[in-house]
């Protein structure tokens, strides 16, 4: 099941890179596909009226993070009871030959030190993913807050009924994504934890909740896990920064039709930092993943090709 849910979202994100990466190219014969492709992106003012015919609201980017917010929420929640339940990660001794693979984080392509799978590896590997899915967690409510908080979306804005999809998919298969490599032991658990509910409560194991031992193994993880969410709340930071001064723009565009140019935060170095920001949060994931599994980098590839 593991290497299904990893083959299918695989295919699912180079689906979604090669045309990106097709349209960009600079060939005459595909200018036509380019104009298609640019017509399902685009958004707002940018929309071509050939497109509004088959347009949704904008203020509907809230469905992305309401759906964002209930299933990273629900796949945070199964993966770190399973971490805690079926991989603790305690105080165990570790052998020489992989004592540097834990302190960058495990075996993963950034390390100078490649050692064979270990028990003690798989457990870190699943207490990485708790905190991939940590990072993305805190990214999807700031996105819904800043949705429903600052935002002030325009009844006439408009974006093509491809790119609501498109949306939707991306906020289900990036968390997805995060947690691929332990997806079908979370998933296995969760379903004999249901079971056992449905037979009985008496049956069922009794979770004690035991706050310590449930943070505690997250501070066990390797340095590298750590630059990786510095970068990750870097970028976050930054992008919440350059969403309010976009927020305050659209509240004063009411009393104006005039283009005002916005000031401040990453805007004085770059013309969307709101879209580098977001390349650098999804670095920063790539960076604590360790590295190692090829479903996170074609995630941060599909974020990376439509944004430059």
């Amino acid at each position: 099941m593991e290497l299904e849910i990893d083959k299918l979202l695989r295919a699912a994100w180079i689906a979604g890179i090669f045309p990106i990466l097709l349209a960009s190219l600079p060939i005459t014969r595909i200018a036509s596909f380019h104009r298609i492709l640019s017509g399902f992106s685009n958004r707002g003012k940018t929309m071509q009226s050939a497109y509004k015919k088959f347009t949704v609201p904008q203020r509907f980017f809230l469905h992305f993070y309401v759906v964002a917010v209930v299933w990273t929420t629900l796949l945070l929640l199964m993966t770190w009871v399973y971490a805690c339940k079926m991989v603790p990660l305690g105080n165990e001794p570790l052998h020489y030959s992989t004592i540097a693979s834990h302190l960058t984080g495990g075996s993963h392509i950034f390390s100078m030190h490649k050692s064979h799978s270990t028990p003690l590896e798989r457990r870190y590997t699943v207490w990485r993913t708790v905190l991939l899915l940590l990072l993305m967690e805190v990214q999807v409510w700031r996105r819904l807050f800043e949705t429903v908080y600052v935002f002030s979306y325009s009844p006439s804005a408009r974006m093509h009924i491809f790119g609501y999809f498109t949306g939707l998919f991306f906020y289900t298969a990036a968390p997805l994504s995060l947690c691929s490599s332990c997806a079908s032991e979370v998933v296995n658990f969760a379903a004999h934890c249901v079971a056992e509910f449905i037979k009985g409560r008496e049956k069922m194991p009794i979770f004690e909740f035991d706050w310590f031992g449930y943070v505690n193994p997250l501070t066990k993880l390797g340095w590298l896990q750590w630059i990786g969410a510095a970068i990750c709340i870097w970028g976050w930071i930054h992008q919440h920064s350059c969403h309010v001064i976009l927020g305050s723009l659209r509240e004063h565009k009411e009393q104006t039709d005039e283009y005002v140019i916005p000031h401040g935060d990453w805007f004085e170095i770059v013309s969307c930092p709101h879209y580098l920001a977001e390349i650098v949060i999804y670095a920063g994931l790539l960076v604590a993943s360790g590295g190692s599994d090829p479903t996170i980098w074609l995630l941060f590839g599909f974020v990376v090709a439509p944004l430059p």
